[in-house]
């Protein structure tokens, strides 16, 4: 009982190193299951083949970032130290039990200098969707998506104020035209041109990370942050994109382009989308709906003025394109503003006298004022969608997908904070995370049939 086992830890023993990984273990599956050979091809442009010495085989350079990411070694220096250690890992790169290992400044150096400027980290998970879909783990029908915030390596005391302009909406120019239009169905002028005036901000600029981009928002944690939208595919909750921006951009405003580029990418037939209210804005409701696809989105609610009545107490009245107050009063239309919104307004003279009136405004002249926005129908449609059976049954798809997602890249995968600085760097991590997240996956479930369970009406 208290004699030492150390005499049998240098004994000779005829082994290969195949048989020291477990059959079950996921780097087996994995392995079995994904093809990496088509990294040779995406890499090739960026390697001399008549120059330089020979380099280390890309393959197994992005199998050790693949490693790092997948079991959340946030150094390089480490995951260094784990493959030196690790039989399953050596296994996985084709190393034998004697092999040195490559140095981890060979990974920082291919990141710096010969993938710096461009999206091989993209493509190469654009290629493991396409690997998923082979597999039949992609639908295309139904996506959900959101976004999750990254720590920016970066000190959220450590900053410049710095002033800048804000960009001009992608949909400004359909909204114009759709202000002009409105307001000639209604009988009024067209507005005069005006030189558009250039808006600007002042922001918080990180003298440590300068593309990050700093947070403020209700219950969630402030400082330099960067955003990792997501979508995810209803059908095995295969993640199909990934796109980063700093922490101070809207959720909604790149939502519509990460869609198309999915749809032409890809070749979904999209059906249905699943967001949270986050996304609830009126020109994202309006694309969704012309490009005919299901939108259901969460409802974001607005408190009104304490003592005031709400507005969803107002009833709209499509054909005669009014408004009737709780007391039974019409609001008529008055005019079209350049933001897109119509003016409805009520008679003064049926007010003054109104039991409701001051619960319902405070203007001296007693005329209440509501508005709508020329595409609200789009919204309204929407908050159709949501309250039908496949709505609902969507958006509680959506929670047990997309929030379970960034679960796991949090918790498992170390995708909580981000190890690289500049948006390339945090992009490079988060594209990674999702690869790795999405191999894992496809390992476990691949060449399983799936069949559709609802329909999109």
């Amino acid at each position: 009982m208290l004699r030492p086992i150390r005499a049998k830890q240098v004994e000779l023993e005829m082994v290969s190193i195949d048989q020291l990984v477990p059959d079950d273990h996921l780097l087996r599956k994995i392995d079995a299951t994904i093809d990496f050979s088509f990294i040779y091809d995406k890499v090739k442009p960026y390697y001399s083949e008549d120059n330089g010495r020979p380099p280390i085989d890309p393959v197994m350079l992005f199998k050790m970032m693949f490693i790092g990411y997948l079991y959340g070694i946030r150094s390089e220096r480490q995951l260094e130290k784990e493959i030196e250690t690790n039989i399953a890992y050596r296994w996985f790169l084709g190393l034998s039990l004697t092999d040195s290992v490559p140095h981890h400044s060979t990974i920082s150096f291919n990141r710096h200098k010969r993938f710096k400027e461009t999206d091989i980290f993209q493509e190469i998970f654009d290629e493991t969707v396409l690997l998923a879909m082979k597999h039949r783990m992609v639908g295309g029908r139904a996506l959900f998506t959101d976004s999750t915030h990254l720590k920016a390596n970066a000190n959220k005391r450590k900053f410049t104020k710095k002033t800048v302009q804000v960009e001009t909406r992608e949909y400004i120019e359909d909204l114009n035209k759709a202000v002009e239009e409105d307001r000639k169905a209604h009988g009024k002028k067209p507005l005069p041109e005006r030189e558009e005036m250039v808006k600007e901000k002042e922001i918080k600029v990180s003298t440590t990370d300068k593309e990050s981009g700093y947070m403020f928002r209700d219950g969630k944690p402030e400082g330099f942050f960067y955003l990792d939208h997501r979508t995810t595919d209803m059908k095995f909750n295969i993640i199909t994109d990934v796109h980063l921006t700093p922490g101070n951009i809207h959720d909604s405003l790149p939502y519509l382009n990460r869609l198309d580029r999915q749809i032409k990418t890809f070749g979904f037939n999209v059906e249905a989308v699943g967001l949270d209210a986050g996304y609830l804005t009126i020109p994202l409701c309006k694309g969704v709906e012309d490009r005919h696809i299901m939108g259901v989105i969460a409802h974001r609610r607005f408190k009104p003025k304490k003592g005031y009545l709400p507005k969803w107490k107002f009833t709209y009245n499509k054909e005669t394109d009014t408004y009737t107050c709780p007391n039974g009063s019409t609001l008529s239309y008055a005019t079209t503003n350049r933001e897109g919104y119509r003016q409805y307004h009520s008679n003064p003279a049926e007010c003054v006298n109104c039991p409701l009136l001051n619960q319902c405004t405070k203007a001296k002249n007693h005329k209440k004022v509501l508005t709508r926005h020329v595409w609200e129908d789009s919204k309204e449609k929407v908050r159709e969608h949501r309250l039908s059976a496949t709505g609902k049954f969507l958006y509680k798809k959506r929670k047990e997908t997309i929030e379970r997602s960034f679960a796991d890249a949090k918790q498992l995968h170390g995708l909580r904070y981000c190890r690289l600085r500049s948006l390339k760097g945090a992009s490079e991590q988060a594209l990674m995370t999702a690869a790795a997240q999405r191999s894992q996956t496809t390992s476990q479930r691949a060449k399983r049939w799936f069949r559709p369970f609802f329909t999109v009406g």
